[in-house]
């Protein structure tokens, strides 16, 4: 299954400027998910990080790593409408720089959920221009609304 844009905004709570995937090119709900994000070198972070040599921020990366997951879960009907939590990040590694201007590849795997309440963990591999940049496993929590 692939998902437009539009459709990844119809799955996600997230919207920009923190909204990192733009399509989905392959899912196949609760098992894998393979989302694609353009690094718009005019995204404001890099202002700040850094102005002589920007690189896209590893939290940033992580967080592609975790919306990926949320699509892999969220597109189930057990999931669905509930907004995904961080719970926990573990075992991040960064391989490589992420620069403006670089496609990030992210692929997310799950790897462990406990239904009864409603947490999943996830391993993700994210890559930059076809070379691996990143590496980290989440965990997340599907929450009602407000709900903490």
């Amino acid at each position: 299954m692939q998902l437009s844009h539009q459709q990844v905004m119809e799955i996600l709570p997230h919207r920009d400027p923190l909204l990192l995937i733009d399509e989905v090119r392959e899912l196949t709900p609760g098992e894998r998910v393979e989302a694609t994000f353009y690094v718009d070198p005019g995204r404001d972070i890099f202002r700040g990080h850094f102005p002589e040599e920007a690189v896209f921020p590893g939290v940033y990366t992580v967080e592609a790593a975790a919306q990926a997951a949320d699509i892999l879960l969220l597109s189930l009907d057990r999931y669905k409408g509930k907004i995904p939590l961080f719970l926990g990040i573990q075992d991040a590694r960064f391989l490589r720089k992420i620069l403006p201007g670089d496609t990030l590849e992210i692929h997310a795997v799950l790897t462990g959920e406990r239904r009864e309440k409603g947490i999943a963990t996830c391993s993700a591999t994210v890559f930059a221009n076809h070379h691996l940049a990143a590496e980290t496993v989440v965990t997340l929590a599907m929450r009602q609304g407000a709900q903490v």
